[in-house]
């Protein structure tokens, strides 16, 4: 068999798509791939959207997304030059599942809070 061919195996130690796995579903990730699916994006434009991540960890985010194929980054040869991030095919395939996750996230907040204060109170007796 072709090794592109070849289906990765997470649950195994040595396996490359662990780290495309963690790429795709760390916390900016997600936010990333979430903010992406509307559209294409500055960087500064991401920044703002993604509330809480820094300079240096969106850059990390967006090259490890990049060199995964996930995500594609347009240099503008203009004065000052202009970068604009888009999903790739790839990208517009995996971004429904983790936007689905942050969906449920979203959603079920009350009922993991409450779990999380019923949890506390048990640990507090």
């Amino acid at each position: 068999m072709v090794a592109s061919r070849k289906r990765g195996d997470v649950f195994a130690e040595t396996c490359p798509s662990r780290s495309v796995m963690e790429h795709v579903t760390s916390r900016w990730g997600v936010l990333v791939l979430v903010a992406l699916l509307e559209g294409t994006l500055r960087f500064s434009e991401l920044r703002r959207k993604v509330a809480g991540v820094s300079e240096k960890m969106l850059a990390q985010t967006l090259q490890a997304l990049e060199s995964d194929g996930i995500v594609h980054r347009q240099l503008y040869p203009v004065i000052p030059p202009r970068v604009e991030y888009s999903l790739t095919p790839l990208g517009r395939e995996v971004a429904p599942h983790v936007e689905a996750l942050a969906e449920w996230i979203e959603e079920n907040m009350p009922r993991v809070l409450k779990a999380r204060a019923a949890h506390a109170a048990k640990g507090a007796r």
